[in-house]
Formats: C-alpha cells, structure tokens, sequence
C-alpha cells in the first residue's frame, strides 16, 4: 500500500516536475508578480534629474518604513541617479551625500549647481568671450543645451554660457539639446 501511495504522489507531481525542469529549474524573477515594478524605470544609471519640491525626504533605504535620515530644501537642486528599486530612486548630490528617494521627488528637468568656486557665464562658448556675470558657490540653475566643452544656462533671467568643468549636474562628454 504504501508502495501504491508513492507511485500515484509520484504520477501527481510529474507534471509539475517537468514543468520546472523545462523551464531550466529556475524560477525567473520576470514570471513573479510585480518584477516589471522591482526592475526600475529601465532609464540608464547613474543619470541626473533635479528635486521636484522644496522638501525632499532622503530616507536610508527604499521604501516609507525606512527612517528620513535628512531632508533637501532646495527644489530644482540637480542629484544624480546612482541606483533604482521599484518607485525609489538612491540619489548622490554635488557634495556627495546619497540615500533614497521616491521618484514623485524627482523630474527630469536638468539643472545644474556651481560647486567650489565661482564659475564665469559668458556671452557665447568661447574662453575670450564677453562676461554676462560670475556666478557664485551654490548658485543653480536650469541647463538649456550642452555641445562640446559648453552649456547654456539660464540662471535668474540671464543666459549665457559655461564651461561644463565649471558647473555639476552634467557628465563630460553628454550631449543635451
């Protein structure tokens, strides 16, 4: 009897046996519900976006249940995009802090930040062109356009041009139009 038993346990799982070894025996994290979510927006990483609100909770890990570890005050502050799980996003500003976001925060707006030291806004992209203004430690603004070593920005009312070592928010050889 016992005998019998086995071989009708074994008859019941034979499909289902099958059914995993032609799937090589793995399950893929593709046929769980919700993968497509747990996957990211697909975007390449890292990326920079820039700070949708004056207040953006930076929470420890991705997810509501992680603590807010500190809060950014300063909407359109240019952060890059350094990893992605699920609706948060793990984001690095110009001074290097990080921790995670959720991406209703974020927009793709580019923007940028002068880091160190103050950057000059000249009239064309040229070294030898006329100054517009100099522009401080900590000054923002919006990225209009990159080709080469420049970018036009609009900060305030006022455009110009700088040099992209000048400026964070943009990678060294991105073309933006």
């Amino acid at each position: 009897m016992r005998i019998l038993s086995a071989v009708r346990l074994l008859a019941c799982l034979a499909p289902l046996v099958a059914l995993w070894l032609g799937a090589g025996g793995v399950a893929h994290a593709a046929d769980t519900p919700g993968a497509a979510q747990r996957k990211g927006s697909g975007l390449p990483i890292p990326r920079f976006a820039s700070l949708r609100s004056d207040e953006v909770n930076v929470r420890t890990g991705p997810g509501a249940r992680y603590p807010i570890e500190w809060v950014f005050k300063r909407k359109t502050m240019p952060v890059e995009i350094v990893a992605e799980y699920e609706n948060w996003r793990k984001i690095r500003d110009w001074q290097g802090a990080s921790g995670w976001v959720h991406q209703s925060l974020l927009t793709g707006k580019r923007t940028f930040i002068i880091p160190s030291k103050q950057a000059a806004l000249l009239k064309t992209p040229a070294s030898s062109a006329e100054l517009v203004a100099k522009l401080d430690p900590e000054v923002m603004g919006e990225i209009r356009s990159c080709a080469g070593d420049w970018c036009r920005v609009k900060v305030g009312g006022v455009s110009g041009w700088i040099e992209r070592t000048g400026m964070w928010g943009v990678y060294k050889s991105e073309p933006i139009n």
